[in-house]
């Protein structure tokens, strides 16, 4: 076979991947819901899975002003083998789901086996949001901070954590750019923090000081194959450089020490609160043990005087053994 053929055979070979997807050690039996197929090895958590991603397609029709008249498979795994098999891939450890939008699929781990301190609803709007973005702008590649930003806010992730995150970020300098969040996967798992929480208030200042209609204009110039920047000047007249400065004035202002010292001040207070429960609690099983001691003590004679040294024979009253 000649050097060409070879090539050709392994184009081929890799299409044919990618239109079918890898091989996966899913057991589960598929089942079908309008617009979703899911698998699901724990079947207890489908109706919860299904009216929640029914609710997101509803909220995002809105956002992205589009039908996402596509079907989607949803995986519900209890492995790591079975979660690496279905997304195919490299995936950072700090991970806890993912969309893989040329397959239409999210895959999910159980947060009934894995550690996530994620909510299933979170994740399946968040990676949802994945696949309708992607469906929405087509083969365009909207930036990776739109794209988490936007699933971020639709699963509504936002918490004291992620500002307390930023609060730290600001004054430590460790903010990363918009461009730099295109390599988030490479991230760790702090520097990942920020850039998720980054993402998230950037695509909400862009809906809340342009609007809607600027928004859909920027995915709309994404989704015809125009650079970012492009994209960016036709929906909010600001170049990239000149839109990540307004996110950066925007930030700054928001995020400070001011900010870090009213979110400590809540964990401060937790703190307090909790020292103040356990001393009372402290106080009170040592006072039912001073009154167990004396009721206790009550019961023991302690009187050794049992009669009288001058007339040992005579029987006194503190020797009731006797009568």
């Amino acid at each position: 076979m000649s050097i060409s053929s070879r090539i050709v055979f392994f184009l081929l070979i890799l299409l044919l991947f990618l239109i079918s997807g890898p091989q996966t050690l899913c057991a589960a039996e598929p089942v079908q819901r309008s617009g979703f197929t899911y698998y699901f090895e724990n079947q207890l958590r489908l109706s919860e899975a299904d009216s929640t991603l029914r609710a997101t397609r509803t909220r995002l029709r809105t956002l992205l002003r589009n039908d996402l008249d596509f079907s989607a498979d949803v995986f519900f795994v209890e492995s790591e083998a079975t979660f690496d098999s279905l997304v195919g891939g490299v995936f950072p450890e700090w991970g806890a789901a993912a969309a893989i939008p040329i397959w239409n699929r999210i895959v999910i781990k159980s947060p009934d086996v894995f550690q996530l301190n994620r909510p299933l609803s979170e994740l399946l709007s968040h990676e949802y949001t994945h696949l309708a973005l992607a469906h929405r702008t087509g083969l365009g590649s909207p930036p990776r901070w739109f794209d988490e930003g936007l699933a971020m806010m639709t699963s509504m992730e936002w918490s004291w954590s992620n500002s307390l995150t930023m609060n730290l970020a600001a004054l430590t300098g460790d903010m990363v750019s918009l461009r730099e969040i295109d390599r988030v996967n490479r991230f760790g798992a702090a520097k990942a923090r920020v850039a998720y929480s980054q993402s998230y208030l950037s695509v909400q200042f862009m809906f809340n000081e342009y609007g809607v209609e600027a928004v859909n204009i920027f995915l709309d110039n994404i989704a015809q194959g125009q650079s970012i920047d492009r994209a960016l000047i036709a929906s909010t007249g600001s170049d990239y450089t000149d839109f990540e400065r307004e996110i950066d004035v925007y930030l700054r202002g928001r995020f400070n020490l001011v900010g870090l010292l009213a979110d400590t001040m809540y964990l401060w207070l937790v703190l307090a609160v909790i020292l103040i429960v356990g001393f009372i609690l402290s106080m009170k099983r040592r006072k039912n043990y001073y009154r167990k001691w004396k009721e206790e003590e009550k019961l023991a004679s302690t009187d050794f005087d049992y009669g009288d040294p001058d007339n040992p024979e005579q029987i006194d009253d503190d020797e009731p053994w006797r009568e």
